[in-house]
């Protein structure tokens, strides 16, 4: 997983995400990621991605990334403390899918 057009996480570091099967729920952990073309293509249950921005993407790219997947849970991460804020959450459920569970954590 990587960055497209920062310089904190490049692609050629070969950094990775994660996809954990619990009893044949699919669980994505993103990590530190931007809107790639290689996680529009992970099919899981439930997606952990961050969208505080600065670092990876922020609350809006994060929606259409998940619109795009379409697990059944979303849980947005990495925002609200060190970088975005509190209420990126919020208006991050705001944009996506209806059919999607959103669980904020924070």
């Amino acid at each position: 997983m990587y960055n497209k057009a920062k310089p904190f996480h490049l692609k050629k570091a070969g950094w990775c995400g994660y996809i954990i099967n619990i009893s044949g729920t699919r669980i994505y952990i993103a990590g530190d990621i931007d809107d790639i073309d290689e996680a529009k293509s992970v099919k899981c249950d439930i997606a952990m991605i961050p969208i505080g921005g600065f670092y990876t993407m922020n609350y809006k790219e994060g929606a259409a990334l998940i619109n795009t997947m379409k697990p059944q849970v979303v849980i947005p991460t990495h925002y609200g403390t060190v970088v975005g804020s509190p209420t990126d959450g919020e208006n991050f459920a705001k944009l996506v899918d209806k059919n999607i569970q959103v669980e904020l954590l924070l």
